[in-house]
């Protein structure tokens, strides 16, 4: 007999957020829906990661009335979402209420399965929201960030998803965000949890294709015992993007191990997303084809691009592979944080001044509290020189406590401004949109009656430099700097002020 192999479905949420800047509208997946939900998945991928930032800040839809239509037209699917542990949707740690409210109001509101994660793989930041997604009866996947290191060993991964399980994990998450899991680690791994956890244990594979070896990895993972993995439809896949479904279901023939996804509904959710892309050209990721180099520099695509767009703005394009050396030296000085949101965002920007300005000399905010603990403990022990030059930079002692146990009890106030804001409709929903986004929540409620807005008509593709390329030093970069420098740092979809004083 075969032996079944569950299939995640990205198609709307990881696929177009790798591939189109997390632009795509509720219009354009709504006709799809039906025949995902009668495709045979396993669950499907729809909210959380970069979603619902975006559904504010650029489609002007409340996110939580697309997860509340996903519900409706998908009645027969496990909806899935993407959540950040301690952080939520959002990019600072939430004080453990906020979090328990969000995820009750995310349960309540139709999700089915939190896949939760943490940028460090520090449990301490995932443990609060795992007790609330347990609590409300729904499906809690332990999450490891899959990345490389002299210290990320299979030992090492292997413990993680031990800590996970006796967190309460129904299922354990490999999540390799980079395309750095190569075939041999991806069997060594899930036969290691399987061998130490238990055989029962659900694995859950979730790779990217960027690398150009992960299909392979996913069947490696497969022959070990993976019982889930995750895959998008053909017209939304490769590149910095996943696997096709379809390219699974054929790979599995005469293997022994097989899918019940239905391929001609398949056909028919291709075709619609085929029809669809095109609209989202200006968003469309200019990384094509295959970067293996990523295995050396363990640097993704979009962290690239990012800095390049920081180098630009300060005339300093052709220092790009200064700063692609500088980046693992950084890494190294925090202990190894797996490179995902936000941890890559802060290496690459500290990486981009270290070059520019000189190593440490100058420290973002960001940075420091990372080198401090503010984020939750690494793998390695950090720097004690940049540590030393992070407590001088941030005011602050380093901590070894985690790093929510230092917030205060801030629902009430959190209410209570949220619902002060012209367009707030009183809910609790709005309230956890106005905690995880306060700069974006309240011109979102005030056009909120307007409807969706089509973000492939008149906006500026994800790809261009911001409209104020910022401040550059002192004597257009070529003397020394003598006051405080503003940048426009660019970080996926978004750009931040960041204001840097010298040393």
């Amino acid at each position: 007999m075969s032996r079944l192999v569950e299939v995640t479905e990205l198609a709307l949420r990881d696929a177009h957020q790798s591939l189109l800047a997390t632009r795509m509208t509720m219009e354009d997946m709504i006709p799809a829906c039906e025949d995902i939900d009668q495709a045979g998945y396993w669950s499907v991928e729809c909210w959380g990661g970069a979603t619902y930032d975006s559904c504010i800040r650029f489609l002007n839809e409340d996110p939580w009335e697309r997860l509340r239509t996903f519900r409706k037209l998908m009645p027969n699917s496990r909806l899935q979402m993407l959540l950040r542990g301690q952080n939520l949707l959002g990019y600072r740690h939430y004080e453990d209420t906020v979090v328990d409210r969000f995820v009750d109001k995310s349960a309540e509101n139709g999700m089915d399965v939190f896949r939760v994660f943490d940028a460090l793989n520090d449990p301490r930041n995932l443990k609060r929201a795992m007790e609330a997604v347990r609590r409300t009866g729904k499906w809690a996947e332990g999450t490891i960030c899959y990345t490389t290191s002299p210290l990320h060993t299979v030992d090492k991964f292997v413990e993680l998803a031990q800590r996970l399980k006796e967190m309460g994990s129904a299922s354990i998450c490999i999540k390799d965000m980079a395309a750095l899991l190569r075939p041999q680690p991806a069997f060594d791994i899930v036969r290691g949890i399987k061998e130490k956890c238990g055989e029962d244990t659900i694995v859950h594979v979730h790779v990217h294709s960027t690398t150009g070896v992960t299909l392979v990895s996913l069947m490696k993972a497969i022959e070990a015992g993976a019982d889930i993995v995750d895959t998008s439809i053909s017209s939304l896949s490769l590149g910095p993007g996943q696997n096709p479904t379809e390219a699974l279901v054929e790979m599995l023939e005469g293997t022994g191990y097989t899918t019940k996804l239905d391929k001609s509904r398949l056909l028919k959710i291709k075709d619609h997303f085929a029809q669809v892309r095109p609209r989202y050209a200006d968003f469309e990721s200019k990384i094509v084809g295959v970067e293996t180099e990523i295995f050396d520099s363990q640097i993704p695509g979009g962290m690239i691009s990012n800095m390049e767009s920081q180098l630009k703005q300060q005339g300093a394009a052709d220092r790009l592979k200064e700063v692609l050396a500088e980046v693992p030296k950084v890494r190294k000085d925090a202990g190894y944080p797996p490179l995902v949101t936000p941890s890559s965002q802060i290496v690459g920007t500290q990486a981009v001044f270290n070059v520019l300005m000189g190593r440490y000399k100058t420290l973002t905010g960001e940075f420091a509290d990372l080198m401090l603990g503010y984020y939750g403990e690494t793998i390695a022990e950090r720097n004690p020189d940049v540590i030393a030059a992070a407590e001088n930079h941030a005011k602050k002692p380093s901590i070894t406590i985690r790093p929510a146990d230092l917030l205060k009890p801030e629902w009430e106030a959190l209410d209570k401004a949220a619902k002060a804001l012209p367009g707030n409709e009183g809910a609790d929903e709005d309230t956890l949109t106005y905690a995880m986004f306060p700069n974006v929540a309240p011109k979102f409620f005030a056009q909120r009656a307007e409807g969706p807005k089509d973000p492939c008509k008149g906006a500026a593709p994800a790809s261009t430099a911001p409209e104020n390329p910022g401040s550059k030093p002192a004597d257009d970069g070529k003397g020394p700097i003598t006051g405080p420098v503003t940048y426009d740092v660019r970080l996926g979809d978004k750009t931040h002020k960041v204001t840097v004083q010298p040393a």
